[in-house]
């Protein structure tokens, strides 16, 4: 990964608002911080959420709290517990998340 040069700084996420996304199930809550072309964020999926898309975007997400599980156009399903993290690139397999009991994430894309 490149990351293009950009002064030290420091965030409070209590201070950047939440978007809503409504899920197929369920809801998101998005805050979202760009740094030049890189997105960070920091996700919360509500008990029940289903996304409502297949993503072919690459992320890296780690679960800060909560259990979701990843599904995957070959049809795997991938559980990501509290202290977990995945990998994928930009245009590989796609993917959904869901979560029975809520989650939060932190995810770098």
């Amino acid at each position: 990964m490149n990351i293009a040069p950009f002064p030290f700084q420091t965030l409070d996420w209590s201070l950047v608002p939440k978007e809503e996304h409504k899920g197929e199930t369920g809801m998101a809550y998005w805050q979202v911080q760009k740094v030049n072309d890189i997105r960070v964020r920091m996700v919360e999926y509500s008990p029940g959420y289903k996304a409502d898309h297949w993503c072919s975007k690459g992320h890296i997400i780690l679960c800060l709290d909560g259990e979701m599980y990843s599904e995957l156009d070959d049809g795997r399903v991938l559980k990501l517990t509290k202290g977990m993290c995945y990998f994928v690139g930009d245009n590989n397999e796609a993917h959904r998340s869901t979560t029975a009991t809520g989650c939060k994430l932190f995810i770098v894309d």
